[in-house]
């Protein structure tokens, strides 16, 4: 009876191949997209001497390296192997975010003291906008298998896409709005929230916080009534 209560609360073994192939799949859509974006990002950046731009574009360099590193863990086809890369992929999500915070604070304290400016570029406006777009759906796919499947990184990589998505709207508002009205000091301000927020999401990342328990756990009755198959409950980081 207790085996069959067990069984229940967590993903059959063909639910979790079938997750954990889903999850490959968002990976390889993501480290495509944003080499894409960050070819544009970089190239439109240099052309248009735009700081915002060039950081906006080592943004996506660092997601890939996050999503490679997810894309390692899951390319195991041994459950237990990938389980094992969990903790050694976490880490690199975390510095992945550390850097990204650094970077930005940096480009945002150059563009408020006047030395960094985002210039007008079109194509800047168009890569920030496709991104917005993008993003949030890659985001939520991944987030929401790597929650079912009770992956932290999955979920911590989500995360960082969402980042991602952030910082398409800060560049995309940063841009108009310094072309438009002039305001070049809407997108720094902006960032520094940003890297503020990388800064915490790396450290629950460093520390293991996607999820509230591993997915082995989930597995068992200890995560009690309410838990998903993350074995999260609300208010737990995961479940938000």
């Amino acid at each position: 009876m207790t085996a069959e209560i067990s069984l229940s609360l967590g993903p059959s073994p063909a639910r979790r191949e079938a997750l954990a192939t889903r999850i490959r799949l968002l990976v390889a859509a993501t480290i495509t997209y944003n080499v894409i974006e960050a070819v544009v990002a970089l190239t439109a950046g240099t052309l248009a001497s735009s700081t915002a731009l060039i950081g906006f574009g080592l943004d996506s360099v660092i997601e890939v390296s996050s999503a490679a590193a997810v894309a390692w863990q899951f390319s195991a086809a041994d459950p237990a192997v990938r389980e094992a890369r969990e903790q050694r992929t976490l880490r690199i999500i975390a510095v992945s975010f550390f850097v990204l915070a650094a970077y930005v604070t940096v480009d945002a304290v150059r563009a408020l003291t006047g030395t960094g400016e985002a210039d007008r570029s079109v194509p800047g406006i168009v890569i920030a906008a496709l991104s917005l777009a993008i993003m949030p759906f890659l985001s939520y796919a991944q987030r929401r298998a790597g929650r079912e499947l009770g992956s932290a990184s999955a979920v911590a990589d989500s995360r960082q896409t969402l980042l991602c998505t952030y910082l398409s709207a800060v560049l995309l508002a940063g841009l108009v709005l310094h072309a438009t009205l002039g305001w070049s000091w809407a997108d720094p301000i902006a960032a520094l929230v940003i890297a503020a927020i990388a800064v915490k999401e790396g450290r629950d990342a460093w520390r293991g916080k996607g999820c509230c328990a591993p997915s082995a756990a989930a597995a068992t009755p200890a995560a009690g009534p309410g838990a998903d198959g993350c074995g999260c409950r609300p208010g737990c980081d995961c479940c938000d």
